[in-house]
């Protein structure tokens, strides 16, 4: 017989076999003991938490002649024709590829006859936020009057997609995150049976790096048997897994806590150039830096992660303070999110380098501690000779207060002689502007404006924050114009390097090969700096002015038909022509 993966040989085949999902086997069991089963289920969660094979032991059990305690046989034929699934009252369903109305409607026609062997028929829809809304609404029929002979169990990863009117006729059991420990000791079970040595901070390794599934910890551990020699060491899930080494981390994070920025980046260099994955480096990382704060706080908690517990872990724990742990979680989480929406990951994590080993965090501490400290001694003089000092400047500045009230005219002519606040600090680069104008096009334009949207989206919550009272203006093939509707927004647009990386990455992933510079301006200065583009450019005079929406050019022209044409170009569809 061919190899099985050892998700399938070991998928669970009763109730108690399902690990970390005890509250809804248990009201699973009882309803199928006291004869209190729905006609539809709706079981969410993430992938590999047991929703397909919990509908599976359901179907068994409630068609199992021999069921106990609401968990069946798994001997009879029954129970086998369902695990083998050759039972045809039990149809499982991929919505992802049976979405339409037909496949449905297919089902609901059928489910009108009684079952041929099974006590119940049993529909499972894998997926099911895949169906159409005609194939909803075909469904909705059904449940709405359901057969006394039928149960329908939906299962899905993303139940947000599913509507209200379905989720309401359900009884929806939401599938949680399988616990580490819980992953670990189902995994040291199989192994046991199955005879296969191992190190018990390997399957520590491979239990975090499943994230809360256990058909992926088990794809991952088989993964692992064929790595290794015999026995499975920590060295091979570190490989199969991606993740870093406890001395990796200790090296890297004691570099940074150093403020040593050249070689926290000289390690983070070694660390990519070993193939690591800039994602799962990131989160390893956090979670080193999390385990360091849990470790100041509470010990007892991290006896179970022996692996990481060595005597720099504790060094650094003891020596760092809990603010610049802070400080360096909220950084790397950060950069985790960022890296999302990027093709340029290393980029990412070498600038986060740089920020977690400069110490920002401790120089604000002592600059508050410093400031605190200086308060109270002055807030609280006991020195005699100072509280008359004191007394004497209060005394002196109520003369001078009553001098002003009894003579307002000076007042005025202070006011009259105080010089005027510039109102505008921000240069427009006209020249930039008259650079992107000079070589834009009506195609570049609008592909930009058609995922304007999703490039906001694809952004950090601050930076669209600073984009949404912008708008792109004039494109080209290099340059990108962008008007901002407030002035100080705009300067600290054209000030923020990280919006123009982020910006471009973005863009180059959204219109292929597209990574322009960006030319940042105020909405104010627009219409001036196109008309005097449209009117420096030409032979003749030409009238360039915009309505009072800005939306539309209006072109006077005297015999101008090659400005007009440049103008079309330059503005596409934004230009109308004007005959007097």
């Amino acid at each position: 017989m061919a190899y099985q993966a050892l998700y399938r040989v070991w998928r669970s085949q009763r109730f108690d076999d399902l690990v970390g999902q005890e509250a809804i086997t248990k009201t699973l069991k009882n309803a199928i003991q006291q004869q209190k089963t729905s006609h539809a289920y709706l079981f969410t969660g993430p992938r590999g938490t047991g929703k397909t094979s919990a509908a599976k032991i359901f179907a068994k059990a409630i068609n199992c002649p021999n069921s106990v305690d609401g968990e069946p046989c798994n001997e009879c034929e029954m129970c086998r024709s369902i695990t083998e699934g050759r039972q045809e009252d039990v149809i499982e369903i991929d919505a992802a590829s049976n979405n339409g109305v037909e496949e449905i409607r297919f089902i609901r026609d059928r489910a009108n006859y009684a079952p041929t062997a099974a006590k119940y028929k049993v529909y499972i829809i894998d997926e099911v936020h895949m169906l159409s809304t005609g194939a909803f609404n075909a469904l909705l029929k059904t449940l709405e009057e359901p057969k006394e002979h039928v149960i329908f169990v939906l299962a899905t990863t993303e139940p947000h997609k599913i509507p209200a009117t379905i989720i309401s006729r359900t009884q929806r059991f939401d599938f949680k995150r399988i616990d580490v420990q819980a992953i670990i000791g189902r995994m040291a079970y199989i192994l046991e049976q199955s005879n296969q040595p191992y190190e018990e901070q390997a399957l520590s390794v491979i239990a975090r790096a499943a994230e809360g599934g256990m058909r992926d910890a088990l794809s991952i551990l088989d993964q692992a048997i064929s790595f290794s020699n015999e026995t499975i060491t920590l060295e091979d899930a570190l490989a199969v897994t991606g993740s870093l080494t406890t001395e990796m981390m200790d090296d890297f994070i004691g570099s940074c806590l150093r403020q040593d920025v050249s070689g926290a980046l000289e390690i983070l260099e070694n660390i990519l150039s070993e193939g690591k994955e800039a994602r799962r480096l990131t989160e390893d990382l956090l979670l080193y830096c999390r385990d360091l704060l849990i470790y100041q706080q509470a010990p007892k908690l991290l006896e179970n992660r022996a692996a990481y517990l060595t005597d720099t872990f504790k060094q650094l724990a003891e020596k760092t303070a809990s603010e610049r742990l802070y400080s360096m979680i909220k950084i790397l989480s950060e950069t985790q999110n960022e890296i999302r929406f990027t093709n340029h990951a290393n980029v990412y994590l070498e600038v986060a380098t740089v920020k977690l080993a400069t110490p920002q965090t401790v120089s604000t501490v002592s600059e508050k501690q410093q400031i605190s400290s200086d308060v109270p001694a002055m807030s609280h003089p006991t020195d005699p000779a100072e509280l008359t000092a004191l007394k004497s400047q209060l005394q002196q500045l109520q003369n001078e207060l009553q001098q002003l009230k009894n003579n307002p005219t000076v007042e005025k002519e202070e006011r009259k002689a105080a010089p005027k606040k510039t109102t505008s600090s921000y240069r427009v680069p006209t020249e930039r502007v008259y650079q992107v104008l000079s070589e834009a096009t009506k195609d570049h334009l609008i592909n930009v404006k058609n995922v304007w949207e999703d490039l906001l989206m694809a952004l950090p919550v601050t930076q669209r924050a600073m984009l949404k009272a912008s708008e792109p203006m004039a494109a080209g093939p290099e340059l990108l114009l962008i008007a901002f509707d407030y002035e100080i927004v705009c300067q600290r647009a054209d000030g923020n390097d990280e919006l123009r990386l982020n910006m471009q990455n973005s863009l180059s992933m959204m219109i292929k090969d597209y990574t322009p510079d960006f030319v940042f301006i105020t909405r104010e200065s627009w219409p001036r700096l196109r008309q005097a583009f449209v009117s420096q450019h030409h032979d003749r005079p030409v009238a360039a002015e915009a309505n009072d929406t800005d939306d539309e050019i209006s072109l006077i022209p005297e015999e101008t038909n090659e400005v007009v044409e440049q103008a079309k170009s330059l503005f596409g569809d934004l230009v109308t022509i004007k005959d007097d």
